[in-house]
């Protein structure tokens, strides 16, 4: 079976769905049709110029390159993490507490999988190893975010309770343990839904790619097995190294609360 050639004409007609939310939208003074319209044409955008960029970069076969290219979407990465937060440390730090364990999860997860089931893959082959960092990637990076968002935000509006822990005895790790658990769970949400409904509820995208590219059913599943654990891993130690990390960042070495290294976006 050879692949599906789609023609500007068919991605067109796929956005009727889009167009008609968006029409009505406007008819019900929703006010997000503006919201939709911006992010499909930022998408559009995107995904074409990152398809003609993969399509140079694949053909260089260029090691620097393909490193280059990882470096450069770990940081991008990180600058997400932390610019969507309601609140936000000062200083580089706020690039760090999200950006680190994003890179580290990102970095150990790939890692695994170049040195075990897709052992095959060269390490520095653009073709095998962007694709499969990008989706990693994204996977630690919403995750991370979502679980630092939560702890900004608990932490602010539990900031009685955890004074009144700490003035009691507590050291930070015991006084802000609710709020981790809560931010941990937060985070992980999507991942638990993903892998929960995948199969049952939905097909997974990367699953309804193959096969509509003209693979096997049973080894698309196969692949979209190995890329959701992957995914969960990254996920799970992006959230652990980020709330850890976040302990020591809104206290001081006098297990004192210092909210003042916060502020509003």
């Amino acid at each position: 079976m050879t692949p599906i050639d789609l023609s500007a004409t068919d991605l067109a007609l796929a956005a009727l769905s889009l167009i008609i939310g968006a029409g009505s939208s406007i008819l019900l003074a929703l006010d997000v049709h503006r919201s939709l319209a911006i992010a499909a044409i930022r998408m559009i955008a995107q995904l074409m110029l990152v398809g003609v960029t993969l399509r140079y970069v694949f053909a260089a076969s260029s090691p620097w390159l393909t490193l280059s290219v990882a470096v450069a979407m770990m940081l991008a990465a990180s600058y997400e993490v932390y610019s969507r937060q309601q609140f936000r440390f000062a200083g580089w730090s706020r690039f760090g507490l999200g950006g680190l364990p994003v890179t580290i999860a990102t970095m150990l997860v790939t890692s695994l999988a170049l040195s075990t089931a897709l052992r095959e893959a060269s390490w520095l082959d653009a073709r095998h190893t962007i694709p499969l960092l990008g989706i990693i990637l994204g996977s630690a990076m919403n995750s991370t975010g979502l679980a630092l968002n939560a702890l900004l935000t608990g932490t602010r509006r539990e900031r009685r309770a955890i004074e009144a822990r700490l003035s009691l005895g507590a050291d930070r790790h015991l006084a802000l343990r609710d709020i981790r658990v809560s931010a941990a769970r937060n985070g992980l949400i999507p991942v638990v839904n993903q892998m929960a409904g995948a199969g049952v509820i939905t097909l997974p995208g990367i699953m309804t790619g193959q096969i509509l590219a003209g693979m096997d059913p049973l080894d698309a599943a196969k692949y979209q097995i190995l890329l959701m654990l992957l995914l969960a891993g990254a996920g799970v130690i992006g959230v652990l190294l980020s709330t850890q990390l976040f302990v020591y960042a809104i206290t001081d070495e006098r297990d004192r609360l210092r909210l003042d290294r916060i502020s509003p976006k």
